[in-house]
């Protein structure tokens, strides 16, 4: 077997540093400059001045202040509504055996990697008979429909890493099936939780295709609000003031839950 030099070892690591810092570091850098110069006229200022004005703009927008606050509604919502029903599924499927039930979680999986544009004309016909479509709370409901299969084969991971030993200590012990949960496993598997919450946070906060469908007036998420920034004359230091702005809760949670998610990550082995 060919071993490779340390010395190639060392190029490619440099190339991998140098390829990060040239494609990640340096178009954030050029961005954060970017968001504080005047880049079109305005009443009181000129064209590259450095200031504060372009994020004044994003606090005083009302589209974009709702475009933030819509965004925030469908993380809070979808997390809310996929993980209490992503969790018992996940223990059924790894606890508990019933006819069909590889080829069921199966046909999750195969949900999930459908793309979300072919179930955008059957979503959009049910939400309309139901009264939900152009509302917040529809859209987080069509994200969680989507999270829903990829959150219970992430928390499946984790429970099954549990052993079975504790379920039956604990039911010997008096324990019922859903005091078990609460108390013991759901300690267990915080990281896991934190990383379903986090693939859900991430879903929610980028996602434009059912936005775009089930949208007409109410509940423009962030990207939306982005894309309508872009025309004839496109502000771009404003543009990238709004783009630096809706990247900061997700470095603050990522920030906020790095424990979490690096456990997370190792055991699940996501």
């Amino acid at each position: 077997m060919m071993r490779v030099p340390p010395s190639a070892l060392a190029w490619c690591k440099l190339a991998l540093l140098l390829s990060f810092v040239n494609f990640t570091i340096l178009p954030l850098v050029q961005m954060t400059a970017i968001s504080f110069i005047v880049t079109l006229p305005r009443p009181g200022a000129t064209v590259g001045d450095t200031t504060l004005r372009n994020f004044v703009h994003i606090i005083n927008d009302p589209a974009l202040r709702a475009a933030f606050g819509n965004s925030i509604a469908y993380v809070l919502i979808n997390i809310a509504l996929t993980i209490p029903v992503a969790l018992p599924a996940a223990y059924a499927f790894a606890r508990l055996s019933f006819v069909g039930d590889k080829h069921l979680f199966f046909s999750f999986i195969a949900l999930r990697i459908t793309p979300p544009v072919v179930l955008t004309l059957p979503i959009f016909q049910l939400f309309s008979t139901l009264g939900i479509v152009n509302s917040v709370f529809g859209i987080a409901l069509a994200h969680t429909l989507f999270n829903l299969p990829v959150s219970i084969w992430i928390l499946l991971g984790f429970i099954a890493a549990v052993p079975k030993e504790m379920d039956e200590a604990a039911f010997l012990d008096g324990y019922s099936r859903p005091r078990f949960i609460w108390k013991i496993l759901l300690p267990q598997i915080a990281p896991g939780i934190a990383v379903t919450a986090f693939f859900c946070f991430m879903f929610s906060w980028v996602e434009v295709v059912f936005a775009r469908i089930l949208t007409t007036t109410n509940g423009k998420p962030i990207s939306m609000a982005l894309s309508a920034m872009f025309g004839f004359q496109t502000d771009i230091g404003l543009v990238m003031a709004f783009t630096l702005a809706s990247m900061l809760p997700g470095a603050v949670l990522l920030f906020a839950m790095r424990n979490h998610l690096s456990r997370g990550f190792k055991v699940g082995q996501i």
